[in-house]
C-alpha cells in the first residue's frame, strides 16, 4: 500500500490551490484504487448474479417509465430518428445512465465517513480520498450500462456514431459535480446526521427536474429556468448527443459548466479538509 498522510498541503487551505489538491490526491493513487476496487467487490461479494444487479435498479426504472411515459403518455423526442417505443427507452435510458452516475455518488456521500469510523479515531488515513473510490466505482457500474446501451443501439440501428469517444470530456462536468458534492456531503454527514435523508429526496426531486423522461420543450416557459438551471440537464443533453445522436457536444455550455463546478469541486474539497480535524470529537 503506498504511504498515507492524513496532513493537507500548505497550499491547499491557504491559498484554495487546486494543483496542490491534485498533487495530494495523486500521491494517493494507489490507495484510491485499491478502495474503488474494494467498493465494487464488497458490493457483490456473495450474490448469485454479481456485477448484473447493477443493471437491476435502471431497466427497472426503465420498464416502469417506458410504460408510463413512452405508452400511456405517448412521449417521443424531436431528435428521434423514428417515433419507436424502443428508440424512447434508448433515449430514457441514456438520460438514467448519466443521472445514475451522479445520484449514486450524491446519495452515498452523507454516510461515507461515518460509515468508517475506525478511519478516523484509530487510523492515520487520507479521509478525503474516500470520495474518489465512491467515483471510481460509479464509474464502473456506469460503464456496464453504457455497454448495454450501445450493444442495443448496435441492434437497432446498425451504427455507433464516432462521437461516442468523446464521453470522456462530456464526463468532466460530472465527475466534478459528484466529487464537489460527496467532498461537501460527507463532512456535512458527520455532524447532520440527517442529511443523509434530506439528499434522498432532494436527489427524487431533481430526477424530475432533469429532462430524462422528456423534452425541456415540453415544460411550460415559467417554470423552464429551473431545468435549465439544473446542472445535470446539460450533462444529460451531450451524453444523448455523443451516444445517440452523432453530434458534438454543446462547447460553450460543456466549458462553462466544466468551469463552474471546477471551482465547486475546489470549494467541497476545501470545506471537507478544513473540517475533518473535528471528524473524530463528532465520532
Amino acid at each position: 500500500m503506498a504511504s498515507i498522510s492524513t496532513t493537507p498541503p500548505v497550499g491547499v487551505l491557504r491559498q484554495g490551490h487546486p494543483v496542490a489538491l491534485a498533487r495530494h490526491l495523486w500521491r494517493h493513487r494507489e490507495l484510491i484504487a485499491q478502495f474503488t476496487r474494494r467498493e465494487i467487490e464488497g458490493r457483490y461479494r456473495g450474490s448469485f448474479l454479481g456485477i448484473f444487479w447493477s443493471l437491476a435498479q435502471p431497466v427497472a426504472m426503465l420498464v416502469v417509465y417506458t410504460i408510463v411515459f413512452g405508452v400511456i403518455f405517448q412521449a417521443r423526442w424531436p431528435e428521434a430518428r423514428t417515433a419507436s417505443l424502443e428508440e424512447f427507452a434508448l433515449i430514457a435510458f441514456c438520460g438514467l445512465i448519466a443521472f445514475g452516475f451522479i445520484n449514486e455518488c450524491v446519495t452515498r456521500a452523507p454516510g461515507l465517513i461515518i460509515g468508517v469510523p475506525n478511519y478516523v479515531t484509530k487510523v492515520v488515513f487520507p479521509l478525503e480520498t474516500l470520495p474518489l473510490s465512491v467515483l471510481g466505482a460509479a464509474l464502473f457500474h456506469m460503464l456496464v450500462s453504457l455497454v448495454v446501451l450501445l450493444a442495443a443501439q448496435l441492434v437497432l440501428f446498425g451504427i455507433l456514431p464516432w462521437t461516442v469517444v468523446l464521453l470522456p470530456l462530456v464526463l468532466v462536468p460530472a465527475a466534478l459535480l459528484s466529487l464537489g458534492a460527496m467532498w461537501l456531503l460527507a463532512s456535512l454527514g458527520v455532524f447532520i446526521r440527517d442529511i443523509g435523508q434530506f439528499v434522498g429526496i432532494v436527489m427524487q426531486m431533481v430526477f424530475f427536474l432533469t429532462p430524462i423522461l422528456y423534452t425541456a420543450e415540453m415544460v411550460p416557459e415559467p417554470y423552464r429556468t429551473l431545468v435549465s438551471l439544473n446542472p445535470i440537464t446539460p450533462i444529460v443533453d451531450n451524453f444523448r448527443r455523443v451516444l445517440l445522436w452523432g453530434e458534438l457536444p454543446n462547447w460553450g455550455e460543456l466549458l462553462l459548466w466544466s468551469a463552474g463546478l471546477s471551482g465547486f469541486a475546489l470549494l467541497g474539497a476545501l470545506w471537507f479538509l478544513k473540517t475533518k480535524k473535528a471528524f473524530a470529537d463528532v465520532l
